[in-house]
């Protein structure tokens, strides 16, 4: 429920503050032009008036009232005339994910860190959309692969790791497609994936996909740099600050200052996980999440998305929902992982792909979304 709103406005900033579960948030409307917060309901929805058409203003949000500091982008709505409206929060949002809304961000390497297929830069605008906190377990793997087994499914990989509270590696994109499908079904809920018209259970076919069905499936690109980003603007990592890599804050390859990023005091592999025989994982969520409450971005595992791989694609993407390539023959992974041998790969902007059928290793994962609402 909304506790309070008050009326103290800095440069056309108004705030609102709301209570959810446990914890307290603040939510303000930044814009160049007159812009005045008018609500915010329990429901995460806010609205707020414009004077101008033109350009964009930030939703920003806060936890405690400490300074400027305090305020970290949430994220960039188009300014309109009259009454815009946004969903900021879901509270309804299923156990194990977390909601992302709507809006728009600039997508690829604004620093000059990568190749050209990670430029130009340009702004996507992005759907709202749940997305997991966590990169798919062992044990949730293996829930929905001893099911699968009784119900129609043959999925292609068994899946391995460390230990059931790691990341599930081992697994090739069909396997992690079909798995999504199998999840959807033990759940109740549409698959997205189908074949010929038929829910996606078996072989190594390229499915259609249902982009409004309430099951789980893969992010597109889009969908998983927006949410690696947590909402910040032009950063490097999924973190808003500094702008460098350790191993205090991932679990990846570190060579000191190759590149000049990577500031991490020891090197190689991160020395807490390397525990017996590679894979050197580490337990999910064992670092800190990002602004949208994602843990394990950057570096891990890499982690599979919907997308087919095309170099020169964001020169010719849409800038509303982009899905990818019409074919290919190579599928894009985001994130970097444990053993990648610079921390580049980590960074949000970074593009990675393989074959769907192939790479069935100890380096690549993947974490589920789901369609939320309009």
């Amino acid at each position: 429920m909304i506790k309070r709103r008050w009326t103290i406005a800095v440069v056309a900033c108004m705030a609102a503050v709301v209570a959810q579960a446990e914890e307290t948030r603040f939510y303000r409307i930044s814009s160049a032009s007159n812009t005045v917060l008018t609500s915010v309901g329990p429901d995460g929805w806010m609205s707020w008036s414009n004077v101008v058409a033109a350009g964009t203003c930030a939703v920003e949000a806060a936890t405690s009232l400490g300074g400027a500091d305090s305020w970290q982008p949430l994220v960039q709505a188009p300014v309109t005339d009259g009454v815009s409206r946004l969903q900021a929060f879901d509270p309804a949002t299923p156990t194990g994910l977390v909601f992302v809304p709507a809006g728009l961000f600039q997508m690829g390497d604004a620093l000059g860190d990568g190749g050209n297929d990670e430029r130009p830069v340009h702004p996507v605008t992005v759907s709202a959309f749940y997305i997991g906190a966590f990169e798919t377990t062992k044990a949730e793997w293996d829930e929905i692969y001893a099911w699968s087994e009784t119900n129609g499914y043959a999925i292609t990989n068994a899946g391995l790791a460390k230990a059931t509270n790691h990341p599930v590696h081992g697994v090739n994109w069909f396997s992690a497609v079909q798995w999504c499908n199998a999840r959807s079904e033990n759940e109740g809920l549409t698959p997205c994936y189908s074949v010929s018209g038929s829910v996606y259970r078996t072989g190594q076919y390229v499915p259609a996909c249902n982009w409004s069905a309430n099951g789980y499936r893969l992010p597109t690109e889009a969908e998983w740099e927006k949410a690696a980003r947590g909402g910040s603007i032009g950063r490097r990592f999924p973190w808003n600050s500094p702008d460098e890599i350790r191993h205090d804050w991932a679990n990846y390859f570190a060579v000191s200052n190759d590149p000049p990023y990577d500031t991490s005091l020891t090197e190689g592999w991160n020395p807490l996980f390397t525990n017996g025989l590679p894979a050197y994982t580490s337990p999910v969520g064992s670092f800190s999440a990002n602004g949208y409450g994602l843990y394990d971005v950057a570096g891990n595992v890499w982690e599979w998305c919907f997308d087919w791989e095309e170099y020169d694609y964001y020169s010719t993407s849409p800038s509303t929902d982009p899905r990818g390539p019409a074919s290919g023959v190579a599928r894009v992974l985001r994130g970097g992982s444990w053993d990648d041998g610079r921390a580049d790969g980590c960074r949000v902007a970074d593009r990675f792909s393989c074959y769907p059928q192939f790479y069935i290793n100890r380096y690549n994962g993947f974490r589920v979304v789901r369609a939320a609402g309009p």
